[in-house]
């Protein structure tokens, strides 16, 4: 019976139940799209700053409309429509369409437009952790270099993280793509929304440039957490993933002063910096995180 369900507390069990998340046939819905030249995608790994920039495209597109159950409900999530009941051909509140993805480049449907937000590897895992526990798993039953070790370094669903890198950094200069970086989008979210409003063709004046501003703030996402916490995703695949029902998550950092609590040891720390090394340099040439940030900027 389903009330008999729990939360997995071990990694073995955490990974099991992941396994039922997602489906080949929807996937494959997903992937079979096909995108009109104005189509937008929201193409990241995840923990990058999705729904960050989910919200803020459609408070751009909409004039701040906030009528929505979730945000995926208006901007889909390309690959897991069809298990959401989601018909990716339908219209959407406003032009341009908008979709979700965890897609690689090489992956994604082309024909449309991609922006893609990459972050610091070690916020991303730190994210991802947070994300899952008390979802996923028992808050503070699973260790945070083991889930690092056991799912980070060896992908999610979505692929590895630094693979997403080695096939965005490339097209980053392309007229179709618009590559950002997650600490840059907090620096200055004023060129952010005016480098995203120029991209998808939206005209913005100083009144939706202040819209945006307010609703795409940590604060205004806070007040609207459960606008922001997959609770349509919750209700079609707990069961499938062994889970019981709702769970605790918020795509939103609930914390005001957003600081991260959870700590990794520092073999964690190292083992990022090696794999970045091992998989990133010598394709790239970019040593680090840091570097990528700076040249991104170039």
């Amino acid at each position: 019976m389903e009330s008999a369900l729990k939360r997995p507390t071990t990694i073995g069990e955490l990974l099991h139940s992941l396994s039922g998340f997602s489906t080949d046939q929807s996937r494959q819905y997903g992937l079979d799209y096909q995108p009109s030249s104005t189509d937008t995608f929201i193409a990241t790994y995840p923990k990058c700053g999705t729904t960050w920039m989910q919200q803020l495209v459609h408070c751009m597109k909409t004039g701040g409309d906030m009528n929505f159950s979730e945000i995926t409900d208006v901007v889909p999530w390309l690959e897991m429509s069809h298990l959401l009941g989601v018909d990716n051909n339908a219209a959407q509140k406003a032009g341009p369409k908008c979709f979700k993805t965890h897609f690689s480049w090489a992956e994604i449907p082309k024909g449309g437009r991609y922006i893609h937000v990459t972050r610091d590897p070690e916020a991303v895992l730190l994210s991802f952790y947070r994300f899952f526990e008390g979802w996923f798993f028992e808050p503070g039953s699973i260790d945070p270099d083991v889930f690092a070790e056991h799912l980070f370094f060896k992908g999610s669903g979505s692929g590895l993280y630094w693979d997403h890198i080695n096939e965005w950094w490339p097209v980053r200069d392309r007229e179709d793509v618009l590559f950002l970086c997650y600490e840059n989008m907090i620096k200055d979210p004023v060129s952010l929304i005016k480098s995203v409003s120029d991209f998808i063709e939206i005209d913005l004046d100083d009144q939706l440039l202040e819209i945006t501003l307010e609703n795409a703030s940590a604060d205004f996402m806070r007040k609207h957490a459960s606008q922001f916490d997959d609770h349509p995703i919750k209700l079609v695949r707990n069961f499938a993933c062994g889970l019981p029902e709702g769970g605790v998550s918020s795509k939103i950092s609930l914390s005001e002063n957003n600081r991260m609590t959870t700590v990794l040891s520092q073999g964690t720390r190292s083992k990022l910096e090696q794999i970045w090394k091992e998989r990133v340099t010598v394709v790239s040439g970019l040593d680090s995180y840091n570097t990528l940030l700076r040249k991104s900027m170039d």
